[in-house]
């Protein structure tokens, strides 16, 4: 401990001297301690330009490959570092020198375990693109096919781990000098990041990702994933199908090529929402760099490191939540937090409402073109200090990914907003998930998750029953009472259950037939 405590202070050091040479070290923080303010304006280089997130981008990108993933994260975390910072951030680079050609191929061979030479007819020695966790070879394979093989930098899982440790190692510290930063959840935020990380640098699960996002826009051509080569993909290693094709930024080339944007953006907005509300599975990274389109007008998306799931409850109170902003019902906004479980029960949800007003009204009577739907949430998690709303990582990451969207609509078409595109879609959606029928069909998977517990209840009764007639569990008569009493109910709730899904199963047969 003492020796893992020293090293961590020795690469504070190190941190501290880089955020002093871009002044990197928001306004804010020195201010909390009023001598180090005058030790900070001693050391800081008052002369570096730029606002606070762009020398602290910079900042980042000169420590490193995990310093510029946190930047990113750090650009999910409005509600951390604020909204203007975290804008700042998200336009973090994120691109490396890359390493030599020759130790890309020695990787390529020692995963793949087999010579460059009879894996590929050739294999490019220059890479295309560099960033922090891989670079990319474009190369043919033996029997012919054009392909792009993302290569692991040598090194880097190492270099990251002892990084991460650095990370707990200062969540615990905040928590204990600090005990309100708790709520932020600095340690979890830290797990996030180092999960969502170790999953990139295992490309055999970027490959996973891309082929479920692929299998589920199947059969529709205006969205597509790379195909990937499993032959040639390991731990180290993903080998995809080349993509040739512009990038969604390249408004010129667009133009010259004959294709409309406008139905270009049509094509983003709804794969996206079919992304996030159909199928809850979601590409977290798509930036222009990552959009390609291609000969026919359609869009490919490539890099596939950072994916973002939401469970079907957290998409319905998403899209209540939009609804309710979108129409001026806030009542509906802080209920839906309240029965999420999002904002504590003790909080007034009356307050709670009148803050969710101070968000929404200043959207009410703006066209929806004028509406950015990622900049509401993330001015609704600015206010959860003070309803002690637990950070929710994956509205987090999906906000941020709404951003980075909206973000591509305005350079396709700046007069057009995505969700103005796909609001047929959204109001298919909630029919089809809130209706009566919806309700019917969630009530019914509950009763039955119910039902399924119970083996697994009477288990545990019977387990309980065994240790106490062998004197091995002693219990207060009061427990011994309430268990009896949660049993009966228990018991009288299933036979209840049992009861309304033979009801539901014959209402839904006589519509049925």
């Amino acid at each position: 401990m003492p020796f893992r405590t020293a090293r961590n202070i020795g690469r504070l050091f190190v941190i501290g001297r880089t955020l002093a040479r871009y002044n990197a070290l928001p306004e804010t923080l020195p201010q909390t301690a009023p001598g180090f303010a005058v030790f900070w304006r001693w050391i800081g280089n008052a002369k570096e330009p730029g606002r606070v997130g762009q020398r602290l981008a910079r900042a980042l990108a000169d420590l490193g490959p995990t310093y510029i993933k946190l930047g990113q994260l750090l650009s999910t975390r409005s509600d951390l570092v604020g909204e203007r910072m975290a804008l700042d951030l998200a336009e973090l680079q994120d691109k490396l020198p890359p390493f030599p050609g020759a130790q890309a191929r020695a990787i390529v061979e020692e995963e793949l375990g087999a010579p460059i030479g009879k894996l590929f007819q050739s294999f490019d020695e220059v890479p295309v693109a560099a960033a922090s966790i891989a670079q990319v070879h474009f190369a043919v394979t033996a029997d012919g096919r054009e392909v792009a093989v993302k290569v692991l930098r040598p090194g880097i899982e190492n270099a990251f781990e002892r990084d991460i440790d650095l990370f707990y190692w200062l969540a615990e510290l905040a928590v204990m000098v600090m005990p309100k930063l708790k709520r932020l959840r600095p340690r979890e935020v830290v797990d996030t990041f180092a999960r969502t990380s170790r999953l990139e640098m295992e490309l055999r699960m970027e490959a996973a990702a891309a082929s479920e996002l692929g299998d589920n826009f199947k059969g529709d051509p205006t969205f597509s994933v790379p195909a990937i080569d499993w032959d040639r993909t390991a731990r180290r290693v993903l080998t995809l199908e080349r993509i040739r094709g512009f990038k969604v930024d390249e408004s010129e080339r667009l133009d010259a090529a004959g294709f409309d944007r406008d139905e270009i953006l049509a094509k983003a907005s709804a794969s996206f929402f079919n992304q996030v509300f159909r199928d809850g599975f979601f590409h977290a990274d798509l930036h222009p760099g990552n959009l390609f389109v291609n000969q026919d007008g359609n869009i490919t998306a490539v890099d596939f490191g950072i994916m973002g799931r939401l469970d079907r409850a957290t998409r319905t109170y998403l899209a209540d939540m939009l609804i309710g902003f979108l129409t001026g019902d806030y009542r509906r906004v802080a209920v839906v937090h309240f029965e999420a479980g999002y904002v504590p029960r003790h909080q007034s949800i009356e307050v709670f409402t009148q803050a969710c007003r101070a968000i929404g009204e200043p959207l009410q009577n703006k066209p929806l073109s004028e509406i950015s739907v990622g900049r509401l949430l993330a001015q609704l998690f600015a206010v959860t200090e003070q309803f002690e709303m637990e950070t929710q990582p994956q509205l987090l990451l999906l906000q941020k990914s709404m951003l980075t969207a909206e973000g591509v609509g305005r350079i396709l078409n700046p007069n057009i907003n995505m969700w103005e595109l796909a609001r047929p879609l959204i109001e298919d959606w909630m029919r089809e998930n809130r209706g009566p029928e919806a309700q019917i069909l969630d009530d019914l998977e509950a009763t039955v998750s119910t039902i399924r517990r119970l083996p697994r209840l009477v288990n545990q009764a019977e387990r309980a029953a065994t240790q106490i007639a062998e004197g091995g569990l002693r219990l207060h008569p009061q427990s011994v009472r309430y268990m009896l009493d949660r049993w009966i109910e228990r018991r009288l709730s299933e036979r209840i259950a049992l009861w309304i899904i033979v009801a539901l199963l014959t209402v839904i047969a006589a519509r049925l037939f």
